[in-house]
């Protein structure tokens, strides 16, 4: 891949130590919040010290991890990419086969891979193997069409189109509706930055409006959810959009987990009721709902110190983009910052009662090693670009045997 080579830092200023204080910290935040959520919990699989274990253990392997991405530059990213992204779509059509009995009875997905006692979600692992793709293409796109028209920039959708659907009919094929809305939210962020035209944008954004809205107002209807069951959709779905949308209504059945989520948040108050201190019952506490209990011990002070950590994360990410300035990278780090926000958004969000139960961790924070793999991946290829610290360009009069070797 023809490129030019500027400057590249030595020692240790090639490691962004603001990303790994950020990460850090949330560590210490998810071996707080998993202890107390273990210790509360009756219907717990193993002791909370174990659990602990398990989580240290699984950010040790996301540091090994880390580690041997970092090792991959901007050049050797690009020729794993479509390995990667084939290795995930393996993985993903073999879970449909080899799942897990015991979590689809338990969940109604078949998203994982179980070993005895270890499991295993090979959707976590597909996200950042998805973006690396999508990097491809839209830089190689973007190559070969240095000015955008709207013609080009349909050419352009059309190609995400083909790496994206793949992935989303085989998240529909497993049930998980909620990993589906993360690829798609990695989808939008990358087409936000690729260059498309406001043109083609506003629209479809118009539009996705427009239909969301519209499926809200038909699961309130039964003629309305009669339509939606043909394409798919199921009634607990149903149940949570109507529990989300009055979360008082059902408080001991479909709607506890959400009523329960909001009341140890509230409980919380300004300080919290203190380390491993719970009164509130919540399901799932230690996975899907574990901001209630940051909430709960450590109240809103110790909730807005966590969202504090997200900001400050993602501000040292975008700070490495623009730093390193290449093309293949922005978008690559523009994807893994979009999967981590929309993780955040919509966790946070579920707790608190403005969205719908999703069903999607915390990143960093809930108990669960496949999740924090992913995410800790997504970690090692944004530090790449700061440990490589190289700035390629592509020049049109270099271009020509790029074009030719590429899809």
């Amino acid at each position: 891949m023809p490129v030019e080579q500027h400057s590249e830092e030595k020692g240790s200023n090639r490691i962004d130590y603001g990303i790994l204080f950020s990460v850090l910290m949330l560590a210490l935040f998810s071996i707080v919040a998993v202890y107390v959520a273990t210790s509360h919990d009756s219907s717990a699989t193993s002791s909370p010290i174990r659990a602990v274990i398990m989580q240290v253990v699984w950010y040790t392997i996301g540091a090994v991890a880390v580690v041997v991405i970092m090792q991959f530059d901007v050049e050797q990213l690009w020729k794993i990419a479509p390995y990667a992204y084939g290795a995930g779509i393996f993985l993903l059509m073999a879970v449909l086969v080899l799942y897990d009995k015991q979590q689809f009875i338990n969940t109604g997905a078949k998203s994982w891979f179980s070993f005895h006692s270890f499991t295993f979600q090979p959707s976590e692992v597909m996200k950042p193997a998805f973006i690396i793709m999508l990097g491809r293409v839209v830089t190689q796109h973007n190559v070969k069409y240095p000015v955008h028209s709207v013609k080009t920039d349909f050419v352009l959708l059309g190609r995400m189109l083909l790496w994206t659907v793949p992935v989303a009919v085989l998240l529909k094929l497993q049930n998980d509706f909620g990993t589906m809305l993360v690829f798609l939210a990695i989808f939008a962020g990358m087409v936000l930055v690729s260059g498309v035209s406001w043109k083609i944008i506003v629209p479809a954004f118009l539009a996705v409006v427009l239909v969301g809205g519209g499926a809200i107002y038909m699961v309130t209807q039964d003629w309305g959810q009669q339509i939606l069951g043909h394409f798919g959709f199921k009634t607990y779905q149903f149940q949570r959009v109507l529990n989300w949308l009055n979360p008082s209504q059902d408080t001991s059945n479909s709607g506890m987990q959400l009523w329960q989520s909001m009341k140890a948040i509230g409980s919380g108050q300004m300080t919290g009721r203190g380390f491993n201190q719970i009164k509130v019952y919540v399901p799932v506490r230690e996975s899907d709902m574990i901001f209630s209990v940051i909430g709960e011990n450590f109240g809103f002070l110790g909730s807005c110190a966590l969202v504090l950590l997200y900001f400050l994360l993602i501000y040292q990410m975008i700070k490495v983009t623009f730093d390193t300035k290449n093309e293949f990278y922005a978008y690559v780090s523009t994807g893994v910052i979009m999967m981590i926000l929309f993780h955040v958004f919509e966790n946070i969000g579920m707790s608190i009662g403005l969205l719908p139960l999703t069903g999607i961790p915390l990143p960093f924070i809930s108990q669960g090693g496949s999740a924090l793999l992913g995410n800790m991946i997504g970690i090692g290829l944004v530090m790449s670009m700061r440990y490589h610290y190289k700035s390629y360009m592509f020049t049109n009069r270099e271009d020509q045997d790029f074009q030719n070797s590429q899809i």
